[in-house]
């Protein structure tokens, strides 16, 4: 069945404006729409009311604020306004002052419903804003509901979190949705909940709920409250807020709080059946107690174990209304029963409440949750909970009545119990910073300094801590710096830096700093001034300070000295800072940090530069000025030494493997102009004026015609897994939406966290038929179809234990894309990562699994990576895998793809042709093989000599020989020759078959030979295989400059580099004709010491591998090839060629001794 016959019947404001039927949205859209039908229902009664709403972004809530904002058409016109808090005691106060307004002279609303959001660690900072809030009340025409963010696995948070205990200890009834489905309706509840009450009733949204997605009815008849009726001194009561609050006044609230009040909230939950029994045999004997996404696993865990409940005697209670929890419901439940097992996360809660309920009935059941009856633990207290922890209790418990030993029931339990699989490899997809990040530079300390790390983006320094000094760990949000006012008395560290983000610091962070101050203490604040609250999705700061006026606040608090640091110091041309401050360019921020941290007490480094992923954004809306200049790489100059990317830290200068070994591109999709990169001594880079026609997107080739796929049947679960920013969660989305269309159910999980900052984002979504509670995350060897979009992450065992050899069928991409680490490490290289292929097929059914390059199809095709991802699902539909037609999936990629739905529905089909069409895939992006340049019959001579043609020992040489005769002439390239056939002879005396030393000798003699001095720099500037490359990637006109450091002027003082046009090239062509003065006593550049360590160390290496191979054997094979492949490691120019020569020496003295 298809709910929707024709596309134009549905919109993306669907999921705000359809009055009933079946839409598909996430958990953050549902928590808005359950704002917007308040406002509805209250206007069809009559009720004249608004809604104010005030709170602080953070995850799981991060995106809440942005997604109310994007539904302002419909909204506004409701009467909701969005006061976004300075922090979330602030928000919470003003949402509870919402309620007086009735009481208020000239009232223009008949109430106001008070909406707060934020995370756990809002929850404790604004606890006493709650408690006022919550005696004071809600009104009866308005009421108050906050979203309480809880992230019990600590996804993206300091520390896991559970808001339960703290919310009931305030008075406040909880609800705890465990579906997208259930935050609609339990929301639209506790609104009620609340004006019934009076109370401030607070809605659990944990993570596994606010990031999943589904498919949720909606329609006025689905929440139709009943009011419940409490007597309170004779008669009916009404709450009616007072902020009278003091003696007697507050007295009276209290008795009213937990008398009435909460006596109105069990009511309420009573009649209108929040709570109920879901599943009830006749003769049950054990009951399960759970609630929100507790209750789902539940579910979920009996059918991983493949049972009815109800067959094995077994009674389920679903508690959608946490505290106060509802006596009644609870003895009916009990009654019968020999055992009830509570099933919930962190502290026992409920566990608690069943029992105070139960205490003293006659023929109580025993009631067991975090311990089992011996005392031994059975639901964990840490971490949370999943379907198969949820199976594994529910089995224990079933062996008292010797049901675990059901044939469906030991199938289960030893799927579930697999082993993960080993990590085999050693690269690990870890969240950093985004490319072009202001945090890449200025979260850098001097000399290994202490530092305190902060909340925010740049908390990411904890996990690259590279360059960013001794980490003396980090406090929760506001608290930045204060404590070093309890440590600096008793150490003799005399100083320290904290970091300090400019959203924190507006939050709350502002107190630490006036803290620090008043405690005299020795502290460099370094205050990340990026004017987005970049870590929750770019929000605007508010209010916030300019830099200026903050320069001026600081002084007036008493910071010693203010230096600013930016990109763009000639914005701040006849602005006026306060008298301890001044302006200095980025590259001065060593030199300011080291002036700052000799300055006694408090003193504040501010590092002025605008969030890269929001310039990112602005660009894209033409908001902000798109800087035509690009940078490339000229490859052959690159020596791959990595200093471009320990510069930046930008992970679009990503490291490629070449036949001249490991160089650097530069990603241009994912650049973001932040032109770090071209800082240090590399004369490889060259700024690029793209020409016209280089912006214009090339016509896609049309796909070839294909045929359908087998229709595949029944519920399946699709895992994807893939690189945050790379559209994986839309993709999950438009196979939910693709579901909708096809009156399918669906049922998804986001697992996002830090991993939108290049990290690794699964997303999981079940496709399924009826109206079952089905968990959207996938268990233990849960998965039918494993999307692997990236390698690296797929591989992770956390992801790939959802994968089971007798069920999940992989598509692969095969793009082994860069990690932070591999950018920052010369010595990993890109396709040294172990057995990928092999881990996936040894959980997955390895015959029918699909590989292909899904990156290099897209930029092929597309001249893009994004396209990327929906490859890989075409090739999965077309494999079969997703029960979907393609008719909506189709309608599903058009309804939100906008301008760009008929490239993405293209790449969705050439995608399809991987599986159906390999060769038509072939020859649309295969591209011409270079013909490269015949060798001259004397290279071709002297190769002969040397290698039998047709080894790979040949192909080495003759690409070198040539390449030598080039860098200087036919004689030293003869001298190259020579000298590998002398190792080829000495290798041949212990192997006929193979020579790995000699082709490793090969390559790095070829180096070290080849050393790029000025002359070969010139050459290789001139190379007209890298112009081509460049013409082929910015069109026909791009105009380049070179981005030079030359001795002389490094010798004269300058540090920075000058850029030369095109006008240099005669300069290029007269210095590479001067190449015959290369190492004689008249070349002008011979002298340097560096240019003398290069020709020293040709005779160098040579001796040592001779040396090597005089102890060749059979056992010492590995060293001696270790040792041929040493001068890997001798890259870059100056200064870090000179570092790294000194760590080739050093390794192989220890080599030689060792042989």
């Amino acid at each position: 069945m298809t709910i929707f016959a024709d596309a134009r019947e549905v919109t993306p404001d669907d999921r705000y404006v359809l009055d009933e039927g079946q839409v598909f949205m996430t958990g953050t859209q549902a928590l808005v729409r359950v704002i917007l039908d308040q406002m509805r229902a209250d206007r069809s009664a009559g009720l004249d009311t608004g809604t104010m709403v005030s709170g602080y972004p953070g995850s799981p809530l991060g995106g809440f604020d942005q997604e109310l904002a994007r539904s302002h058409k419909h909204a506004g016109p409701l009467g909701v306004v969005h006061r976004p808090g300075q922090n979330e005691e602030l928000g919470a106060t003003a949402v509870w002052g919402s309620q007086l307004v009735p009481a208020l002279p000239r009232p223009r609303k008949a109430g106001v419903l008070g909406v707060w959001y934020g995370k756990a660690p809002g929850v404790d900072r604004a606890a006493d804003a709650f408690r006022h809030g919550n005696f004071v009340g809600a009104h009866p025409d308005g009421g108050l509901i906050a979203f309480c963010g809880d992230d019990p696995t600590c996804k993206s948070s300091t520390l896991p979190s559970a808001t339960e205990s703290a919310l009931a200890a305030l008075g406040m009834p909880i609800v705890h949705p465990g579906s997208v489905q259930e935050l609609l309706d339990l929301g639209r509840h506790a609104i009620s909940a609340s004006r019934a009450s009076g109370l401030w009733v607070a809605v659990k949204a944990v993570t596994n709920v606010v990031d999943g997605t589904g498919t949720v009815g909606v329609g006025p008849g689905r929440v139709v409250p009943v009011m419940p009726v409490v007597e309170y001194e004779g008669r009916p009561y009404r709450h009616t807020p007072d902020a009278t609050l003091l003696t007697p006044w507050s007295l009276e609230m209290e008795r009213t709080l937990v008398g009435p009040r909460l006596e109105l909230a069990r009511a309420y939950a009573r009649e209108n059946g929040l709570n109920r029994i879901t599943v009830d045999p006749r003769d049950a004997w054990l009951g399960i107690v759970a609630s929100g996404t507790a209750y789902h696993d539940v579910c979920e865990g009996f059918r991983r174990l493949g049972v009815d409940p109800a067959e094995l005697g077994v009674r389920i209670l679903k508690i959608g209304m946490l505290w106060p929890l509802e006596p009644g419901i609870v003895r009916t439940f009990a009654r019968g029963l020999e055992e009830i097992l509570v099933v919930e996360e962190k502290a026992p809660l409920l566990e608690t409440l069943v029992k105070d309920v139960l205490y003293g009935t006659a023929d109580a059941p025993r009631v067991l949750g975090k311990l089992d009856e011996n005392g031994a633990a059975l639901i964990p207290r840490a971490g949370g909970v999943d379907a198969d922890l949820a199976a594994k209790a529910i089995a224990f418990r079933l062996r008292r009545k010797g049901l675990d030993g059901r044939a469906e029931i030991a199938k289960g339990l030893a799927v579930i119990s697999r082993p993960a699989p080993l990590k085999l490899l050693g690269a690990e997809r870890t969240p950093f910073f985004c490319s072009g990040c202001p945090h890449n530079r200025s979260t850098a300390v001097p000399d290994g300094a202490p530092v305190g790390a902060g909340i925010g983006c740049h908390t990411m320094v904890v996990l690259n801590r590279e360059g960013k000094g001794t980490l003396t760990g980090l406090t929760q949000m506001g608290g930045e710096g204060t404590q070093w006012i309890g440590q600096a008395p008793f150490t003799d560290t005399p100083h320290i830096f904290q970091n300090l983000g400019d959203g924190t610091f507006h939050h709350s962070g502002s107190l630490a700093v006036r803290a620090a101050v008043g405690a005299g203490v020795n502290i460099t604040y370094k205050l990340l001034y990026n004017s987005a609250i970049a870590m929750t999705g770019g929000q605007t700061i508010t209010p916030s300070l300019a830099v200026a006026d903050l320069t001026r606040w600081l002084e007036v608090e008493g910071v010693r000295r203010v230096i600013v640091t930016t990109d763009e110091p000639e914005r701040y041309r006849g602005i006026r800072l306060a008298r301890i401050a001044e302006v200095r360019d980025r590259t001065a921020l060593e030199e300011a940090q080291r002036e700052l941290a000799a300055i006694p007490g408090v003193t504040v480094l501010v590092h002025d530069q605008q969030c890269a992923a929001e310039k990112r954004r602005l660009r894209k809306k033409g908001l902000l000025p798109d800087p035509v200049r690009r940078v490339a790489i000229n490859q052959r100059v690159c020596e791959g030494c990595g200093d471009c990317g320990q510069k930046s830290e930008c992970l679009s200068v990503l490291p490629v493997e070449t036949e001249f070994g490991r160089k650097t591109e530069i990603h241009q999709s994912s650049c973001n102009k932040d032109y770090s990169c071209l800082e240090g001594d590399c004369p490889s880079f060259l700024t690029v004026t793209p020409g016209k026609a280089a912006g214009r997107r090339a016509a896609v080739p049309a796909p070839p015609a294909l045929p359908a796929p087998p229709a595949r049947t029944g519920a399946t679960m699709i895992r994807l897994v893939g690189i945050g920013g790379t559209g994986v969660v839309s993709v999950a989305q438009i196979l939910g939406t693709a579901a909708m269309f096809d009156g399918r159910q669906s049922r998804g999980l986001d697992q996002t966290g830090l991993a939108q900052k290049g990290g690794t984002v699964v997303s999981d979504i079940l496709i399924f038929e009826g109206d079952d509670d089905r968990s959207g995350r996938a268990g233990t060897a849960g998965v039918d179809a494993y999307l692997a979009l990236d390698l690296i992450g797929a591989t992770d065992p956390k992801q790939l234990s959802g994968a089971g050899r007798d069920r999940t069928v992989a598509v692969v991409s095969t793009s082994l894309v860069p990690t932070g680490s591999m950018v920052l490490d010369p010595s990993t290289h890109v396709t040294d990562l172990g057995s990928p292929i092999g881990a996936l097929e040894s959980r997955t059914r390895r015959e029918l699994n699909v590989y292909l390059d899904a990156e290099d199809v897209a930029q092929k095709l597309f001249g893009d990576h994004m396209p990327a991802n929906t490859i890989v699902v075409g090739a999965a539909w077309q494999r079969g895998l997703i029960p979907l037609s393609l008719e909506s999936i189709e309608r599903a990629i058009r309804l939100g793809g906008g301008r760009s739905a008929e490239r993405t529905i293209a790449a969705f089909h050439w995608g399809r042709a991987v599986v159906a069409a390999p060769e038509s895939v072939a020859r649309a992006t295969g591209a011409p093989a270079p013909a490269g340049r015949p060798a001259s019959p004397e290279v071709a001579g002297l190769v002969d000599s040397v290698a039998a043609a047709g080894t790979e020992l040949h192909r080495i040489l003759t690409v070198r020989v040539a390449d030598l005769v080039a860098y200087q002439n036919l004689r030293y390239a003869t001298r190259y020759a020579d000298a590998v056939r002398a190792v080829l002879s000495r290798e041949r005396e212990t192997s006929a078959e193979r020579c790995p030393i000699t082709e490793a000798y090969a390559r790095h003699l070829h180096r070290l030979m080849a050393y790029k001095d000025e002359y070969e720099v010139a050459r290789l500037h001139l190379d007209p295989d890298e112009r081509a490359r460049i013409a082929a990637e910015f069109g026909p006109g791009a105009k380049i400059s070179y981005n030079l450091h030359p001795p002389v002027l490094r010798a004269l003082g300058m540090n920075r580099k000058i850029r030369l046009g095109a006008w240099f090239d005669p300069a290029f062509r007269l210095l590479y004709g001067m190449r015959g003065l290369r190492g004689t006593r008249l070349d002008p550049f011979g002298m340097a010491g560096v240019r003398r360590t290069e020709r020293e160390l040709v005779a160098e290496y040579t001796r040592d591998v001779h040396r090597a191979l005089s102890h060749l054997r059979p056992e010492t094979g590995d060293r001696v090839l270790e040792l041929a492949e040493l001068p890997e490691v001798i890259r870059g120019y100056e200064h870090v060629k000179t570092r790294n020569v000194a760590a080739y020496r050093e390794r192989v003295a220890a080599l030689l001794a060792a042989l």
